[in-house]
């Protein structure tokens, strides 16, 4: 069964503390052939193995792509 969402934890912007963002499961497939996380803005994007492997993915030609700390499932809601 396919995970739909999940809580990607970054470091906080300030250098303290913790940034979190939920994705949601996309149509989309990732180079390696997992499935497309993204936020609801489509900013943040992420392939997701079965396995909790992140790969984040640009969204844009001049994004500084951040890798999470940590990757958590969601229940569905």
């Amino acid at each position: 069964m396919s995970v739909r969402r999940y809580e990607l934890t970054f470091p906080g912007t300030d250098g303290t503390g913790q940034d979190t963002v939920v994705v949601e499961r996309t149509e989309l497939s990732g180079p390696g052939g997992h499935p497309v996380y993204a936020d609801a803005s489509g900013i943040v994007r992420a392939e997701i193995s079965d396995q909790d492997e992140v790969r984040m993915l640009a969204s844009g030609g001049q994004q500084a792509l951040a890798h999470p700390t940590g990757a958590r499932r969601l229940p569905d809601s």
